[in-house]
């Protein structure tokens, strides 16, 4: 579904990203995983559209996109969920939804809600005065009302309490279940391994290790550097 070729992203003299290679099946969860700087953010904003590549492609569905504009890339059906989640705070959440919408004129509020009633009952809520478990929820919310085929997830646990962090977990994998292709940035390496197929692992700008995200969780460096072994 997604196929990432020889990506180099340079942000002036810096190269963050250094000739990345690799791929996402249909239905699959893929994480990336990594220390703060490794590059996986950049990645992200590379496929999405937010950042220009210098070198190399991105292909999703067959279809180049390496130079699209974010909108042309989420018309195709590939939606991104910030890091940092970056909701509409002085918006209610029904209207964060809206917005999210934009491209495909979905109105379609009740499948997000059934996902997470919280937002139900927060609809008519000022975004900004959510809990950060809540406006989670709402940028995952938002990206799914473009009715995408594959959504990229950049750091969804980030700031959140362990009792959050398992609940946009199982949501994570609840989205998977329903047919959700999903690509993966996260620094708890262990929650992300536990529910991805495949993982990559990188290092200032470079994948040093990939594989079968359950061989990788027994992996002695990996162990060592991120599941605190």
């Amino acid at each position: 579904m997604l196929i990432v070729k020889d990506l180099q992203v340079s942000y002036g003299a810096i190269t963050a990203v250094k000739g990345v290679s690799f791929h996402v099946e249909e239905g699959e969860i893929v994480s990336l995983i990594g220390a703060n700087g490794a590059g996986k953010t950049t990645i992200m904003h590379a496929i999405s559209g937010l950042l220009q590549a210098s070198v190399g492609s991105n292909e999703f569905m067959g279809i180049d996109i390496t130079k699209m504009q974010p909108h042309g890339i989420t018309a195709l059906g590939l939606a991104q969920v910030p890091e940092g989640r970056r909701v509409f705070a002085k918006m209610s959440v029904q209207e964060n939804l809206s917005l999210g919408a934009y491209l495909t004129k979905s109105r379609d509020y009740q499948r997000i809600y059934d996902l997470f009633p919280r937002l139900y009952e927060r609809r008519k809520q000022l975004a900004g005065t959510l809990s950060g478990g809540e406006q989670q929820m709402l940028a995952i919310g938002r990206a799914l009302m473009s009715n995408p085929k594959m959504l990229l997830m950049d750091e969804p646990s980030m700031g959140l309490s362990p009792i959050l962090v398992k609940e946009i977990f199982r949501i994570i994998q609840d989205c998977n279940q329903a047919g959700m292709t999903i690509l993966l940035v996260e620094q708890n390496a262990n929650m992300a391994l536990s529910i991805s197929k495949r993982a990559y692992v990188l290092e200032t700008g470079n994948i040093v290790l990939e594989g079968p995200a359950k061989e990788l969780m027994g992996n002695e460096d990996v162990k060592k550097a991120y599941l605190g072994g």
